[in-house]
């Protein structure tokens, strides 16, 4: 079966520079046609234009309105037949949209979701979970490395994370989008029942994968200690309206209540926030639900068909070039990948120095993959600390771990 043309939709606010960086990624994935859609504040499409990174993309001003209302303006102008979801601090493999649609070939699967890495390129940020009606989230047991589908059952649903799920457009344009109520947290957990109270069935696919950083924000710093908890207590009461028995919406605010606290306490001990912050914070949580309680919980009407053609983005996928070296070789490399990226050249640079300090995987803002690192470090954190190696050696076993996710070119002898 071929692969369903799809819309990626891109929503980003304050965060013009990883906002370039997530759509210069977009430039290498090997899926044959797709669109990129943009929902971002002034300073984010200021900085595409400047950048010159506008001109294929579809965009949309949006300000304040919330993340859900931001993707619901992103579906509105997705005339694919199926919508993508991004955050503008995510970057994904090469081969992540076109493994994350491939179930939807099946006319039978309405959305799926990929797996998320963190920070350090290697560990996993998110993997497959289902969320309950009190929002309670546990694992998926026995996933498995293939792509599986799992019809609805039951009051759980396979839960969608926002930074790497996709859905067919219509099946989105039915059930209204997402719910504007929620304007930071636990808007593809509603999804995600939503979608499974009206039969439909969800695929996780490990394979497709994206890298998130959860940078800084207005409701949280670069080291993610909180700024604010208002926006989590506001959607938990309107989460918990919509879709929890009455007698379970109390020993759900406890439970997240006490998850809160113990994550300030954690800042606190890290030295990330004063003592007295733990007050002030938890009182923006409390008005939070507060005023969540009052977000009228009514039905979401559907949306409109796309309100332009579809407009393929000019992708250039192809096999990856591979460049290596010590630290101290790093301007010089850096420099042809960069000249190799400018040609249409997809690249990921490997820079491995004589230490045992753990690897980082990155995206760079010039628009290659870049993985360093001590040659005798680790890259998979549970594997060994220190791996006595060569550097051949060792370079061949990190491609060989990348390719699951890359194609690339055969490496020179050398």
């Amino acid at each position: 079966m071929s692969l369903p043309s799809a819309s990626v939709v891109v929503v980003s606010r304050d965060r013009p520079g990883l906002l370039c960086r997530c759509i210069r990624s977009l430039a290498w994935l090997d899926h044959p046609r797709f669109e990129v859609v943009v929902v971002a504040d002034a300073a984010g499409l200021a900085a595409l234009a400047a950048a010159g990174l506008d001109a294929p993309l579809i965009c949309a001003r949006q300000d304040g309105e919330g993340i859900a209302a931001a993707r619901n303006a992103g579906i509105a102008l997705a005339a694919g037949e199926v919508v993508a979801f991004l955050d503008d601090d995510a970057v994904p493999e090469p081969s992540w949209l076109a493994r994350l649609v491939a179930p939807l070939a099946d006319p039978e699967v309405a959305a799926a979701g990929g797996f998320v890495r963190g920070r350090n390129g290697f560990s996993f940020q998110w993997r497959g979970r289902e969320v309950a009606p009190d929002a309670a989230e546990r694992p998926i047991p026995d996933w498995g490395p293939e792509p599986r589908v799992f019809p609805p059952s039951g009051e759980r649903a396979v839960k969608l994370q926002g930074t790497n799920m996709a859905v067919r457009r219509r099946v989105l344009a039915e059930l209204g989008g997402f719910d504007p109520a929620f304007r930071f947290y636990l808007d593809d957990a509603d999804l995600s029942l939503r979608l499974a109270r009206a039969g439909q069935a969800v695929a996780l696919v490990p394979g497709a994968e994206v890298h998130h950083g959860f940078a800084a924000s207005p409701r949280r710093r670069a080291d993610r200690a909180p700024l604010s908890l208002h926006d989590i207590g506001a959607s938990l009461a309107a989460f918990l309206a919509r879709h929890a028995p009455p007698a379970a919406a109390g020993p759900a605010v406890a439970r997240q209540r006490a998850e809160e606290r113990g994550r300030l306490v954690r800042h606190m001990v890290a030295g990330g926030i004063e003592p007295g912050d733990i007050a002030r914070l938890m009182a923006t949580f409390e008005a939070g639900l507060a005023e969540g309680a009052r977000r009228p919980p009514g039905p979401l009407p559907p949306l409109p068909s796309p309100a332009a053609p579809f407009r393929p983005y000019p992708a250039r996928p192809a096999p990856m070039r591979v460049l290596a070296g010590r630290p101290w070789q790093a301007r010089h490399l850096r420099a042809e990948a960069a000249a190799r990226t400018a040609r249409g050249e997809p690249v990921t640079l490997f820079l491995f120095g004589p230490t045992a300090r753990p690897h980082r995987l990155r995206f760079t803002e010039g628009g290659w993959w870049e993985q360093s690192g001590g040659l005798f470090g680790r890259s998979l954190r549970e594997g060994p600390r220190i791996r006595p190696t060569g550097f051949r050696r060792r370079l061949a076993e990190e491609v060989a771990r990348l390719a699951a996710v890359r194609d690339f070119q055969p490496i020179a002898p050398g």
